[in-house]
């Protein structure tokens, strides 16, 4: 009779390991679960930061390409006023000889 107490005895320590060492896996588990989750999660801030950079880049390359253009436009407009200027300088200078020319024509007529 000792023998059957023994061994209904160790069957429930025997148990009690496997339940125990279920629990144990149970715990791993939701610690592996958890840290899944938080590698997703840190994974979605991360696409989340590159598609916040991009975004960034391409309004600055949107925003360089105009400034770019308005460069453009500004030397545009500087050369046509130098042109304007010169255009506007000759026809000083025109005007000069010109009005040389009348004062040497009345230095030579006595009138």
């Amino acid at each position: 009779m000792p023998n059957d107490h023994i061994a209904p005895e160790q069957h429930r320590r025997e148990a009690e390991g496997v339940r125990e060492k279920a629990e144990e896996l149970r715990e791993v588990r939701d610690q592996h679960r958890e840290a899944l989750e938080t590698v997703r999660e840190e994974r979605e801030r991360l696409r989340e930061a590159a598609e916040a950079a991009r975004v960034a880049a391409e309004e600055a390359r949107v925003a360089a390409d105009d400034a770019r253009h308005a460069a453009m436009d500004a030397v545009h407009a500087t050369a046509e006023t130098l042109q304007a200027t010169l255009a506007h300088m000759k026809v000083v200078e025109e005007m000069r000889q010109t009005l040389r020319d009348i004062r040497n024509v009345a230095k030579l007529d006595p009138n």
